[in-house]
C-alpha cells in the first residue's frame, strides 16, 4: 500500500440559481479541487466562491476546462479544429488563473472535463493540442491525466509535470478508458464499494478494470465527481477508508 495520495473532486459547477453539488462540504474533505471555468458549467460568482473556499481550506486549485456546452454539461462530444480547441483551453485556464489570484490563491493544475477528457484519453494529438495550449500559458502547470491513456502519453511527451489520476466512482474498460456513462454500472454510487476498489488499486499499484484485469500505473490522485447526490457521503467514506488503512491524504507534487 502506498504511503500517501491526493483526493480530488470536480466542482464549481453551479450556475446562477441552479445549484450543482455541495462545494463547501467537499472542500472540507478533498485535498485538490478541479473548478469549472464557465464553458461546461460554473459562472464568475461560483468560481470566485469555490476559489475563496479552497484557499481558506488549503485545498489545491485546478482549472477544469471543457467544451462550451452548458446544456449538455460538457458531456457531449464536439468536433473542433485543434487550433480553436487550444484557444478554448487557454481561455478557460486564463479565467481560472485570474479568479484564483483575486481569491489569494493560484491554479496549480489543469484537468480536462467530460467529453473533452474522454476524447483526449483516446486521441494523443487532441490531448497534445489541449496541453500545449495550457503549457503556453503556464509552463509549470501540473497536468492531471487519466492514467494509462493517450492523455498521459501526450503530457509525458511534452515534458509536462503530471499527476496520474484514477477514479473512485467510475468503472473501467480493459484499455483503461472509463466505461461510457450510458452503460449499466458505469457510475459507482456506493461509498463502501468505491473505497474497497480504491484500496485494492493502491495495494496493487494498478487500475482494476471490470474484467478483473490489472493495468499497472503510478497513482498520484483519486477523483470523485462532485455533482452527484451522494458525492459528499462517498467522499467521506473514501477518506475514512484511506486514513483507516494508514494512507496519508496530501496534495500531489506533480513530478515529471
Amino acid at each position: 500500500m502506498q504511503a500517501s495520495v491526493d483526493l480530488n473532486a470536480d466542482m464549481g459547477e453551479s450556475f446562477g440559481p441552479w445549484r450543482m453539488g455541495d462545494d463547501a462540504a467537499l472542500l472540507g474533505i478533498v485535498t485538490s479541487a478541479n473548478i469549472a471555468c464557465g464553458f461546461h458549467a460554473g459562472d464568475p460568482d461560483v468560481m470566485a466562491g469555490a476559489m475563496a473556499e479552497a484557499v481558506a481550506k488549503g485545498v489545491g486549485i485546478g482549472a477544469h476546462p471543457g467544451f462550451a456546452d452548458l446544456q449538455g454539461f460538457g458531456r457531449r462530444r464536439i468536433d473542433m479544429d485543434r487550433r480553436s480547441l487550444g484557444h478554448a483551453v487557454a481561455y478557460q485556464l486564463g479565467a481560472a488563473r485570474g479568479m484564483a489570484q483575486a481569491a489569494g490563491g493560484q491554479v496549480r493544475h489543469l484537468k480536462l472535463h467530460g467529453a473533452l477528457a474522454n476524447m483526449a484519453s483516446e486521441d494523443e494529438g487532441l490531448a497534445r493540442a489541449c496541453y500545449e495550449a495550457a503549457l503556453a500559458v503556464d509552463p509549470e502547470i501540473i497536468v492531471m491525466v487519466l492514467a494509462g491513456t493517450a492523455q498521459e502519453v501526450a503530457a509525458r511527451d511534452l515534458g509536462a509535470r503530471i499527476a496520474c489520476e484514477i477514479f473512485a466512482d467510475r468503472a473501467y474498460e480493459d484499455d483503461g478508458r472509463l466505461v461510457d456513462r450510458r452503460k449499466p454500472g458505469a457510475v459507482i454510487h456506493d461509498g463502501a464499494l468505491a473505497a474497497n476498489r480504491i484500496l485494492k488499486m493502491l495495494e496493487d499499484g494498478a487500475i482494476i478494470v471490470e474484467s478483473g484485469k490489472r493495468l499497472p500505473t503510478r497513482i498520484d490522485t483519486i477523483c470523485l465527481h462532485g455533482d452527484g447526490a451522494e458525492a459528499v457521503k462517498l467522499a467521506r467514506d473514501l477518506r475514512a477508508a484511506l486514513e483507516g488503512a494508514g494512507v496519508r491524504l496530501e496534495v500531489f507534487a506533480g513530478d515529471r
